[in-house]
């Protein structure tokens, strides 16, 4: 009995040990967890409620010196809270001392001049006639005229020559005037008012059914469904020939800009619902290879095939984001981005994600003092200067224990699983050391969405994709947007550029012809 209650003792004792040791193993994984969800709940809450910057507050982490000795701008001592109470206060003096005004008129608006005299110019004392002594401009004021709506009627008138026509020998001479042809066969709708339309949707952002009580103040009667229709032909008739040069040239660059952002269609043709997102693709050329293109393509979805659609044929860089979809395709390599990097470590709020963040920060100051180099000298400075850092950065990253599931562990790998990726950079001045102009080349779509919520149909989110590429087309090349939609929409109809494509080379945003007539 004895040897009996000591092996069940035993028993008993291992099996504490074992849920023991198995409380334990659940505890530190519920301390894990807790710590990850404290770490979300503490991002969620500042992204809430905390400021929207990514700008970095770190200084250079500790035993690696700064790299701008040299350029003064990176010397500046660090103000005490005195010093900047007083700087602030100095600032404020100043500014009140020789304020300047935030509003004014652009340089060739016609002036119209309002003289004002005295009622009565004879002299109270002598009642003698009084001399004038001066002038003074006292105010000057913005006036606006309304816009107003004109009914244009083209009118052909014929004429016969009765000479001819009284002899029987000959044949009737009959001429006739011919009127330009319309953008939109049986539509009231001229050049002037699509560009308008076009106009106040893509750059203004107001949506169609907004539009249709300004029409109507102005005496044209329409609706929403018209305006999306005349956008629609307008688009598919005159707007994407230009549009397919664009593409055409676009692809022609060795270094190109990509991202995508989502969007809505109501009718989809792949028989999914309305409520499931479609996509906006965008691409960029960069500085450094001529005029920049920034081109749309608007898709029912985010796969990898919609991409190799649009590039077919394509070879060269690509600067993207970490999305798979980019990547391992042939004849394009893929360059990823510092931006994205230093969010992940912005995320990681610690000592560790801060030391990630000033070694970007250490890069990107680097890439303002190379930014106006020709890419040949901004390759050798950044084989000089930035590569070092990169390497030393790679080097931390791979040597630190970062683990799990939290911010730090995400941003580690992140870094770690774009290597190649993200050293691009440094072997082609061309290349840029982000993707941020891609970025703000969709953010047009993305404040766009957000006012006219989504496309009813698949054509009219293509007519979208064009219209946004030659808004911001234009944009980046200097082009009043307005004036050149009405050049193009009077000219191209008029013009047999289906038999000689040729043509619309005078109409792409940096032609000579175009920046003549359009031209800020």
């Amino acid at each position: 009995m004895v040897k009996a209650t000591g092996n069940q003792s035993e028993k008993l004792v291992r099996l504490l040990e074992e849920q023991l040791a198995h409380s334990n193993q659940q505890n530190k994984e519920l301390s894990k967890q807790i710590e990850a969800l404290t770490e979300q709940v503490r991002h969620l809450t500042k992204l809430l409620f905390g400021s929207k910057t990514e700008k970095s507050k770190y200084q250079v982490p500790d035993g690696q010196g700064s790299l701008f000795d040299d350029d003064p701008s990176f010397n500046e001592t660090e103000h005490t809270v005195e010093q900047s109470q007083q700087t602030i206060s100095y600032t404020v003096v100043r500014k009140a001392r020789s304020k300047k005004r935030n509003d004014s008129l652009r340089e060739g608006i016609e002036i119209e001049a309002v003289h004002y005299h005295p009622k009565n110019t004879r002299c109270s004392c002598c009642q003698g006639s009084m001399t004038e002594i001066g002038t003074t401009t006292v105010r000057e004021e913005a006036a606006f005229i309304p816009a107003r709506m004109k009914k244009i009627q083209h009118i052909e008138h014929a004429y016969e020559c009765k000479n001819c026509k009284g002899d029987a020998a000959q044949k009737a001479q009959i001429k006739r005037g011919k009127a330009p042809q319309p953008v939109i066969q049986r539509s009231i709708a001229s050049p002037s008012v699509l560009a308008k339309v076009i106009y106040d949707k893509f750059v203004q952002y107001l949506p169609l059914y907004r539009q249709v009580k300004e029409w109507e103040r102005h005496g044209m009667k329409t609706n929403d469904k018209n305006l999306s229709n005349w956008v629609i032909r307008a688009s598919r008739d005159w707007l994407q020939p230009v549009y397919e040069i664009l593409k055409e040239r676009l692809l022609s660059k060795s270094v190109l800009h990509a991202d995508e952002t989502y969007g809505q269609i109501i009718h989809r043709s792949d028989g999914k619902s309305g409520q499931t997102n479609a996509y906006n693709w965008v691409y960029r050329s960069v500085p450094s290879q001529g005029p920049e293109i920034i081109l749309f393509q608007s898709s029912l979805s985010r796969a990898r095939s919609v991409l190799e659609q649009f590039i077919r044929g394509y070879s060269g860089t690509m600067i993207c984001d970490g999305y798979s979809a980019y990547g391992k395709l042939a004849g394009i390599t893929f360059a990823n981005c510092w931006s994205h990097v230093r969010r992940y470590w912005l995320k990681a709020e610690s000592k560790n994600g801060q030391t990630g963040v000033r070694y970007c920060d250490e890069l990107y100051r680097l890439e303002r003092q190379f930014k106006h180099l020709s890419p040949g000298k901004r390759r050798r400075q950044r084989q000089k200067h930035s590569k070092p850092i990169v390497e030393k950065f790679l080097e931390w990253v791979e040597s630190s224990p970062f683990f799990g599931k939290n911010a730090l562990a995400k941003a580690a790998d992140y870094t770690l699983n774009r290597i190649a990726g993200l050293k691009a950079f440094l072997n082609d001045g061309r290349i840029e050391i982000d993707n941020n102009p891609a970025e703000n080349a969709i953010r047009p779509n993305v404040i766009g969405r957000k006012n006219w919520l989504f496309s009813v149909s698949e054509a009219g989110a293509e007519a979208n994709a064009i219209c946004l590429s030659l808004a911001e087309t234009a944009k980046a090349n200097g082009i009043d947007f307005y004036q050149y939609l009405v050049k193009v929409l009077t000219d191209l109809p008029n013009l047999d550029f289906r038999q000689q494509p040729d043509l619309l080379n005078r109409y792409l945003p940096w032609s000579k012809h175009i920046q003549e007539a359009c031209g800020k």
